[in-house]
């Protein structure tokens, strides 16, 4: 990686505009429309590759030569002050085979579909009772709080055996964690309660388990508590932020369409609705993070040994060639009608999302129970009194205020 900034290059992470609160930032976009492989400056300088064609992020993704372990010395962040907090106790979404695939057999029993599907009756009736809470004797609510946040916390603290008690205080790490401007003080900070936390439950599970992913991970003889811990961070914040940012963002998206709603009647087009959802609302709008390890033809360009990448599903996701399926709507438009199939919301190759599968069973269910249930929702107040969460590595919304 080469620490002289490149002219025109893309800064990173670029700024979100004051234009479409459900598009990437411009830069990206614009990014995307010249090339798609673009040089880009990191946060100190530093100058990496911005890969931002499908073809290209796919590549980059998937090839063993590209590298997803934080400790390369080269290995882009967008936010300095995390590389000694990443490097020290990397997830298995930060290394590479065979410590990677390693650590992800040991949970990925939890996620297969199979499993997943026996949970959807569990998720249902969790979706039901935070809406029977949110609309009991009153007309307005604000949808981050009382629906989008409450299902998935309850679902994953339901999965890693969490007391659903201690929502605030691992709710308010995992802000301070994907927080983008958070001091390295402060991670460390974070970070390090909530690894006592789960290594003190890891503790107790181990000594008197129950029926869940952190007492399975407490049994085993080759895992250390803190591993445990490790492992139980990564679930439970990725477990619950991302699909209560696509809850919300879904929700009000929608509710500036309302014509497409009426696809969610229909339970056969609902697994296809919110495949278009994940295309068009991707909610890592910075892009992957990986490093070159040795010399690879990447869009008509090389990219040496040792030089970063960042895969930006965002835009991937909006290549016309890919999505712009004749008679449906812009890439750049919700249509949930199209075949989005081929996202790459959840990533690709080995390291792509565990939790995928009931990702998608819980907006699914979500999405269509609140829709019918409250066939009235509407925004309680004007545009601007939506707030987005743009200073989070996970796009979303801090609040969304809505009347039935």
């Amino acid at each position: 990686m080469t620490s002289t900034p490149t002219a025109h290059a893309v800064p990173l992470p670029a700024p979100h505009s004051a234009g479409c609160p459900f598009s990437p930032p411009p830069a990206y976009t614009e990014a995307a429309a010249t090339a798609a492989l673009t040089r880009a400056d990191l946060p100190r300088g530093e100058s990496c590759w911005l890969a931002t064609g499908y073809a290209e992020v796919r590549t980059v993704l998937s090839d063993r030569r590209f590298s997803a372990d934080v400790r390369h010395p080269n290995f882009p962040l967008l936010s300095p002050g995390r590389r000694e907090l990443i490097t020290a106790n990397p997830s298995f979404l930060r290394l590479d085979d065979p410590e990677h695939a390693r650590l992800r057999r040991m949970v990925t029993g939890d996620f297969l579909v199979k499993r997943v599907e026996a949970l959807r009756p569990a998720v249902q009736r969790i979706v039901d009772e935070a809406l029977d809470r949110m609309t009991e004797g009153r007309t307005e609510a604000d949808l981050v709080a009382d629906f989008a946040l409450p299902v998935p916390s309850l679902v994953i603290c339901l999965l890693l055996g969490v007391p659903y008690e201690d929502r605030e205080f691992f709710q308010s790490i995992s802000q301070t964690l994907l927080t983008n401007n958070s001091t390295l003080e402060k991670l460390t900070e974070a970070q390090d309660e909530l690894l006592e936390y789960l290594s003190r439950l890891a503790a107790r599970k181990r000594e008197q388990p129950e029926d869940d992913i952190l007492s399975r991970l407490a049994a085993r003889d080759d895992l250390t508590l803190e591993e445990v811990a490790g492992t139980g961070i990564l679930l439970l914040i990725a477990g619950h932020e991302t699909t209560a940012n696509m809850i919300s963002l879904s929700t009000a998206l929608l509710l500036e369409q309302p014509e497409q709603i009426a696809a969610l009647a229909d339970p056969a087009a609902v697994p296809g609705a919110v495949e278009e959802l994940l295309r068009l609302l991707t909610i890592v709008h910075a892009g992957l993070p990986r490093v070159a390890l040795e010399d690879v033809e990447l869009g008509g360009t090389t990219v040496r040994a040792g030089e970063g990448v960042i895969a930006m599903l965002s835009t991937a996701n909006r290549d016309e060639a890919v999505f712009g399926d004749a008679g449906h709507r812009s890439v750049d438009e919700l249509d949930l009608g199209r075949d989005a199939r081929r996202h790459l919301a959840f990533g690709f190759g080995v390291h792509q999302c565990l939790g995928q599968p009931l990702a998608r069973a819980e907006l699914q269910i979500a999405l269509a129970t609140l829709f019918r249930r409250l066939p009235g929702l509407r925004p309680a107040g004007p545009p601007d009194e939506r707030a987005f969460r743009t200073e989070s590595f996970i796009y979303g919304m801090r609040s969304l205020p809505v009347t039935w």
